[in-house]
């Protein structure tokens, strides 16, 4: 049976790196998430990066000099706005523009409050920073105006914050790097179901569709052996394309400026090698579930139809974790996906954990794999799915 199991393998191996064009698929979709990830968080770090200059436009900057000296000292960049700057910021042209009216100085000088208008569209994610970075600035004015006018009055300006709240974070840096990161286990899951899902697919109802599974099981090998033999040729894809996926993700980490959201990442060998193991098991579970599937399909586009469905499915606990955390527990690492999902979380978020949660995620995902792989067998004694091509 081994020399017959090897036999089926090489064959399944051989067969699919022949085609070209469904390994570079599987490569494809199995880099989407870290060229997401790259490209996402690049243009949020650009976006909240407070290095590049601060350009404001004003209107009416004669009627509150001190105001302005105040912007001007605190590093803005100070323009005249175009006449038709509500459109220009409408169109994504113009972050912002501060006007301040012409009775701006009566109110300050009778001691009134002083009202600007600062104009925006809240709708556009890359001019918040800016509006931010305004705002901030206009309060810090607004407070150190207040403080003057209680000391002119012989009034302490602590006397107007009875309660000054100090935050004490507790969070670490891993912790706060994994709550912003946490699309990194939907999409380690996702290779782990994608990686193998053509080879699945192809070794199965690809068969039955061209008529060679008939032509194979004539000969006298086991079903077992045999149905093993292509399972492995699917898990040697998976595993491959969750471990591109994985040194992605690493690279890409290593190159995205997630300093500038004020993320940092650390990530020693033995986490990595954490991330590695927890997520391997599915390798084996998906490829044979994505086996049986196929076994019911009659053609190669019907089982593509069904693995496109089946697909969603690993991504619905990595939305809900992201939505509603949950507070881990032992048993979870059992789910199968769900454990996975939290398992590399819990790696990433730097909390220690013993064998048992690995023990449990391969557990659970070989019993299934195991359950699948007999069922499939037990499906080829079947002539109805053997010869119902129709």
């Amino acid at each position: 049976m081994k020399s017959l199991l090897s036999t089926v393998f090489r064959k399944e191996m051989r067969d699919h790196l022949r085609d070209h064009r469904s390994v570079w698929s599987a490569v494809g979709m199995t880099l989407l998430g870290p060229i997401l990830f790259g490209v996402m968080f690049t243009v949020m770090a650009s976006w909240l990066n407070k290095d590049k200059p601060l350009e404001l436009p004003v209107l009416g900057r004669s009627h509150a000099p001190s105001l302005v000296a105040y912007l001007e000292r605190s590093g803005a960049t100070l323009t005249e706005p175009p006449a038709d700057y509500e459109a220009r910021i409408q169109a994504g042209k113009l972050d912002t523009v501060l006007i301040i009216p012409e009775d701006y100085g009566e109110d300050f000088a009778a001691g009134r409050t002083a009202k600007v208008h600062l104009v925006m569209d809240n709708s556009r994610n890359q001019a918040r920073t800016t509006i931010r970075r305004v705002q901030q600035l206009l309060n810090g004015y607004s407070g150190l105006l207040g403080a003057q006018r209680l000391l002119a009055r012989g009034v302490a300006p602590e006397l107007a914050s009875p309660l000054k709240v100090e935050e004490v974070d507790l969070s670490t840096p891993e912790r706060l790097a994994a709550s912003l990161l946490s699309i990194i286990p939907i999409f380690l899951v996702f290779a782990a179901f994608s990686g193998g899902m053509n080879v699945a697919i192809d070794a199965m109802a690809g068969e039955r569709e061209r008529g060679s599974l008939e032509s194979l099981l004539l000969n006298p090998v086991r079903r077992e052996a045999l149905v093993v033999g292509k399972w492995l040729a699917a898990v040697v894809f998976a595993v491959a394309a969750t471990t591109l996926c994985l040194v992605a993700f690493l690279l890409v980490m290593n190159r995205v400026p997630l300093q500038d959201l004020g993320v940092k990442v650390r990530l020693d060998p033995l986490a990595v090698l954490g991330l590695w193991a927890g997520v391997l098991p599915l390798a084996l579970m998906a490829s044979a579930g994505q086996m049986l599937l196929s076994t019911f399909a009659r053609s190669f586009k019907e089982a593509q139809t069904y693995m496109q469905m089946l697909s969603l499915l690993p991504t619905l606990p990595g939305m809900v974790l992201v939505l509603s955390p949950v507070q881990s527990q032992t048993w979870m690492f059992a789910v199968p996906v769900l454990g996975q999902e939290m398992l590399v979380q819990e790696l990433m978020r730097g909390e220690p954990l013993g064998p048992l949660p690995f023990v449990l995620g391969l557990v659970s995902c070989a019993a299934l794999a195991l359950g699948f792989l007999a069922w499939t067998a037990r499906l080829l004694r079947d002539e109805r799915i053997i010869f119902g091509r129709s």
